[in-house]
């Protein structure tokens, strides 16, 4: 469709192109242009205008204004206020009537703002992801989380409370219980802060949706300390991937005992171990394999410096052994939760998203 200003122009064009010796129809094809088209286009001697804005049509079979009333009104009655068109129209089919057609049905409540949930249950919510958040340094963003330990008593369990420091990747607080709840949680975050001296405003807690991380305790307890929650959306575990990602290292290692623990006080034995392994031992990758511990105290700084000397010296000793450069051994500064894409993370740290308190 083409307005009548631009018909003109192509005209214009046209009529100077054959005037250079052009052939019309090579004109034509080089404009994208019919024959047939400019012969309508000019029919009457004048560059016509498109008519087809101007006209109004209304399908033979369009329904009556009395019908649309009739389609209305069955909707909206006691009998079928409550289902959708896809369950009105078979049931009016049974009882011997046929008004209009389920899409008719659709698009009659659409044009009325009707097409809602008309179900007596509450509509689907809508989730939106959580926000970005970013981590220059140790105690600015923890993530927590709850996993089941099992006990001798079939159907029973322990409760290995977990909090991770996201940037460091430290397991900065822990507690095996025999039940889960918030009060028990806030417990052991009012612990973590004292040990690890967070001061009000300094830290973010992520978590999910379970009852003891929303429970009224645990968010009374985050809001005397002054630290800001944050959720996954309900039954989404990649919004909480530090903790998740955590409790597979931990379940998975050989050590992990293969029969159930015997009482709470054996299994905190053996979650004391572990945590001792993993902050001090383990060698983490996401971290440039440096320890949790080292990297929480900043201590990885001078390990991947020195790293980087041992691998430039040995290129140095046998540079054609090396097409390009070194490892990387550069220690990774900033860590994200959540990013709204991959490719963004550097723009959201520009935007100012970062969490740049001030750490303990």
């Amino acid at each position: 469709m083409t307005i009548h200003e631009e018909r003109q122009q192509v005209i214009v064009l046209l009529n100077e192109a054959m005037g250079a010796g052009a052939r019309q129809s090579q004109a034509c094809e080089v404009l994208g242009l019919s024959e047939r088209t400019l012969q309508r286009w000019q029919a009457d001697g004048t560059v016509r205008c498109d008519q087809r804005p101007l006209r109004e049509y209304q399908p033979p079979h369009k329904l009556t204004e009395i019908e649309r009333a009739e389609v209305l009104a069955v909707a909206n009655s006691d009998e079928f206020g409550h289902l959708p068109p896809s369950q009105i129209v078979p049931r009016l089919a049974d009882q011997g009537r046929y008004l209009a057609s389920e899409s008719t049905f659709y698009r009659v409540l659409r044009e009325e703002n009707q097409l809602a949930h008309r179900r007596s249950e509450h509509p689907a919510q809508v989730r939106t992801k959580p926000r970005a958040i970013c981590a220059t340094a140790p105690n600015q963003l923890y993530s927590w989380d709850i996993t089941y330990l099992t006990s001798t008593i079939l159907g029973q369990f322990f409760y290995l409370y977990l909090f991770l420091d996201i940037f460091s990747r430290k397991i900065v607080g822990w507690q095996v219980y025999e039940e889960e709840n918030s009060a028990l949680a806030g417990e052991v975050l009012r612990d973590l802060c004292y040990r690890e001296g967070i001061q009000s405003e300094q830290l973010s807690l992520h978590s999910d949706n379970g009852s003891p991380m929303k429970g009224a305790t645990m968010l009374a307890t985050l809001q005397r300390l002054g630290i800001m929650p944050s959720f996954s959306r309900p039954s989404v575990s990649n919004d909480n991937p530090y903790s998740e990602s955590l409790f597979k290292t931990l379940k998975y290692r050989p050590e992990y005992p293969l029969k159930p623990f015997a009482d709470v006080t054996e299994a905190r034995l053996w979650v004391t171990g572990l945590v001792e392994w993993y902050n001090h031992e383990h060698r983490h990758s996401a971290i440039r394999f440096v320890t949790p511990a080292q990297r929480h105290e900043s201590l990885d700084e001078n390990l991947l410096d020195n790293r980087k000397a041992v691998y430039e010296a040995a290129r140095a000793r046998h540079p054609q052994r090396w097409s390009g450069s070194t490892r990387n051994w550069q220690r990774i500064q900033v860590v994200h939760l959540n990013p709204d894409k991959a490719e963004a993370i550097e723009g959201n740290t520009k935007k100012g998203i970062i969490l740049n308190k001030k750490a303990a």
